[in-house]
């Protein structure tokens, strides 16, 4: 294990998984563009078709993201018309669901997707992506079960 006493950034975990994540964000970003989306906007769209109609909580809990910062992500999104806000059961929850116009922009970016998701994970090797999924799993695992 490094030296934890000095800071070294390129020993630090979320730096490094943050490096990565804007890297591959940005190669995402440039072949998906072609739809109009970005990668954070196809990546909702994505998991708001997957989940149906959901509360905002819940679909801030499967992204991992502050409710606060999906709400400022979703803006374009329903303003281009690809999904839908409504209140909940009270007046301080939100559905969010996804319309046909969001589903046909979903399967347009998703070609472009297919093809990055394609070279990313066969330059890499499946069963090193495999891995690489589970080790994440673990990771965020470990994080959230320390809180």
């Amino acid at each position: 294990m490094p030296e934890l006493s000095t800071l070294n950034p390129e020993n630090c975990a979320c730096f490094n998984v943050r490096k990565t994540a804007r890297v591959l964000t940005q190669e995402y970003d440039q072949f998906i563009t072609p739809s109009g989306l970005k990668t954070t906007q196809f990546s909702a769209l994505a998991v708001i078709d997957r989940l149906g109609p959901v509360m905002m909580t819940d679909l801030a809990r499967a992204m991992e993201i502050e409710r606060t910062s999906l709400t400022r992500n979703l803006k374009l999104i329903e303003q281009d018309g690809f999904i839908t806000t409504r209140p909940g059961e009270d007046a301080r929850s939100r559905i969010v669901e996804i319309t046909g116009a969001g589903r046909e922009k979903l399967k347009e970016a998703q070609v472009l997707w297919k093809n990055i998701q394609s070279r990313i994970v066969g330059n890499f090797g499946e069963k090193r992506f495999a891995f690489l999924q589970d080790e994440l799993a673990a990771l965020r695992s470990i994080v959230q079960s320390a809180k």
